[in-house]
């Protein structure tokens, strides 16, 4: 079982930056993936990024990169996503979730977080 919490989301202008994090609960986690997602209001939950914990491999869905980096801190068990030059497209509720099967790097994801919000205001 792993335990995710979000935070770091809060209200931004455009072109402005932000850095979410994602505090995982169990010391474990080197062995998992975790990726971060999003959904839009009235939109379906997209994927942003994922990064494998244990070997530090990240992939990025093709429309977010440049602008999103996603990295880890071991000693923290902590994911974050830097966010930078945000639009007001970017504005949606960030998801972290961890996952133990799969392929990397379509993973599936069982363990999700309650997620944090994202507004960017033009």
């Amino acid at each position: 079982q792993v335990h995710l919490v979000e935070s770091g989301g809060g209200v931004v202008q455009a072109g402005g930056s932000l850095r979410l994090a994602c505090a995982a609960s169990r010391r474990a986690i080197t062995s998992f993936a975790v990726g971060w997602f999003r959904q839009a209001p009235g939109k379906e939950r997209e994927f942003v990024t994922a990064i494998n914990w244990g070997v530090g491999s990240t992939y990025y869905a093709d429309s977010m990169k440049g602008r999103f980096t996603i990295s880890r801190d071991n000693a923290k068990n902590t994911v974050y996503l830097q966010i930078n030059s945000l639009k007001p497209e970017d504005t949606a509720v960030y998801y972290c979730a961890a996952s133990d099967r799969g392929d990397w790097p379509t993973r599936e994801y069982d363990y999700w977080g309650q997620g944090t919000q994202v507004t960017v205001s033009s």
